[in-house]
């Protein structure tokens, strides 16, 4: 009886406690599952995937919330985070996160980018931009177009307005757009003396903007004057006088340096200068007896030290280099021939092909503000174009060239077209080099004894005259397309110019024909004066 009782109650026990389960599976089926409240992994991501500029460590170890993640790496579970799972990007980021090292192609010499690099890279605008080193490039005009092609610089600085139209017209300049360089640019003049300081596109953009601005005119030796008894020139006619060419017939020495316009811009303005000042024949006269007088240089740098030095009296210059020849040597001093020349502006430009476009104009603003104090230092001497540069202490110690700067702003200037200049440029260059350059010799040799003969009064002012007027008329030659006679005026300049600047064949057929017209020419005229 008592072992029936016991089974009893433990079949009951077990039923009991079936129950019980089953009674607790079924309340549990029925209750929704609770969404966790700390899930395993953190909400806020301990690594962004690709940060664009982390302004806390790349990889925290107990991060709280990076500032601006993108995308957070793999939450196990929550669906919801309470930081949203896909961030946007920063908008305003502190440096770019690879070092950007600028290529600057330019035609500044060493000393100029020496300071410029020191001064850019300890700036606060290189570290914002996280601008490392700047490489200069340091090329003659006529490697640019190439080398932008191959090189892909991002910025062109100093060459003159020449080089940089040339570039413009190639379509190898970008329009400034950066807010950066925009609010700059509209401290610098629009134009100075009558000449723009800005090139403007038809699309109303920027396209290159004058860093610095210069006058062309001579540079001289006074000492050197004195001891070849010779007058201080006035005027650009005054370098293509015959007392100017007495020192070849006295001391068997040109007084008179200029340089090759296929290697200088500044010498190449110079000359287009008087071709718009005097008329292209007589302009042409005027180069050809400034050739007959001169030694001629590679470059305008050269013609500069030849002039501190004393190995000429006379060199044309752009100004600041005559205003380092004054501080050099005490004898030197640097005349702009009043009505005679321009103002004009050294541009700095965005390049097409750069591929750092906001750091690039990033420095192209330096340049505009702080980097206008390089102009100042002693051993440059250029004149800024940002007036405000002489607010600065480093402006205020400088009046003279403040007083340089103001007296350009009321430089009587000649009207100058610069779009004609353009439009006969490389054709000019390339004329003036093969008739004039490479045959120097031969026309020294007409013109010295030519000279010699008018000194010792052998020939009347009536003869002397025709026969100068002859040595200084552009050539007459067969045009190698249409095999005609054809004289080298301006309208031929611009027919060919084109061609000659892009045609490399072309272009040395061209300088073949010229120097042998030109040789031509001159042994005709040795024939007459024997």
């Amino acid at each position: 009886m008592g072992k029936a009782i016991s089974k009893v109650v433990a079949i009951g026990v077990v039923i009991v406690v079936v129950i019980a389960i089953v009674g607790v599976v079924a309340y549990l089926a029925t209750r929704p599952v609770p969404t966790p409240t700390t899930p395993t992994t953190p909400t806020t991501p301990t690594t962004p995937t690709t940060p664009t500029t982390p302004t806390t460590p790349t990889t925290p170890t107990t991060p709280t919330t990076p500032t601006t993640p993108t995308t957070p790496t793999t939450p196990t579970t929550p669906t919801t985070p309470t930081t949203p799972t896909t961030p946007t990007t920063p908008t305003t980021p502190t440096t770019p996160v690879t070092p950007v090292v600028l290529k600057v192609l330019t035609r500044h010499p060493s000393d100029i980018l020496v300071k410029a690099r020191e001064a850019f890279l300890n700036s606060e605008i290189a570290k914002k931009y996280n601008i490392v080193d700047v490489e200069f490039i340091l090329l003659a005009p006529g490697y640019w177009k190439s080398y932008i092609e191959s090189g892909k610089p991002d910025v062109a600085w100093g060459g003159g307005p020449t080089l940089f139209d040339f570039l413009y017209t190639e379509g190898l300049l970008a329009p400034l757009t950066s807010d950066v360089v925009l609010s700059v640019v509209k401290d610098i003049p629009d134009v100075i003396a009558g000449v723009s300081m800005k090139r403007t596109g038809p699309d109303g953009k920027i396209y290159w903007v004058a860093a610095a601005i210069a006058s062309f005119g001579f540079t001289v030796n006074h000492q050197r004057l004195d001891e070849y008894g010779l007058e201080a020139p006035k005027s650009w006619i005054d370098l293509a006088s015959p007392d100017i060419g007495r020192t070849l017939v006295d001391f068997g020495e040109p007084s008179l340096g200029i340089a090759d316009p296929t290697m200088s811009t500044s010498n190449t303005r110079m000359y287009e200068i008087i071709l718009q000042r005097y008329g292209w024949e007589k302009g042409w006269e005027i180069l050809t007896l400034m050739a007959a007088n001169a030694r001629i240089y590679e470059g305008s740098s050269e013609v500069r030290d030849a002039v501190i030095r004393g190995e000429i009296a006379i060199g044309i210059t752009i100004d600041f280099y005559g205003y380092t020849a004054e501080l050099t040597n005490p004898s030197c001093e640097y005349i702009a021939p009043e009505g005679d020349t321009i103002v004009n502006g050294d541009p700095i430009a965005l390049l097409k092909t750069t591929q750092n476009p906001e750091a690039a104009q990033a420095f192209i603003a330096w340049v505009l503000t702080d980097g206008q104090k390089v102009w100042l230092d002693p051993d440059i001497n250029r004149l800024p174009v940002n007036p405000k540069v002489f607010e600065t202490p480093e402006g205020q110690e400088r009046s003279d060239l403040k007083r340089a700067f103001e007296k350009a702003l009321e430089f009587r200037a000649m009207e100058f077209n610069d779009t004609l200049a353009l439009m006969y440029e490389t054709a000019m260059q390339y004329y003036f080099k093969a008739s004039l350059v490479d045959v120097n010799d031969k026309l020294k040799e007409v013109w010295t004894t030519l000279l010699s003969k008018y000194f010792a009064g052998e020939i009347d002012e009536e003869t002397f005259k025709y026969i100068l007027g002859k040595l200084g008329e552009t050539l007459t030659f067969k045009d190698p397309e249409t095999g005609k006679e054809v004289k080298f005026t301006q309208e031929y300049a611009i027919s060919i110019n084109k061609r000659i600047s892009k045609d490399a064949a072309y272009r040395d057929k061209m300088i073949s024909i010229w120097k042998n017209a030109a040789i031509e020419k001159y042994e005709e005229i040795l024939k007459e004066l024997s």
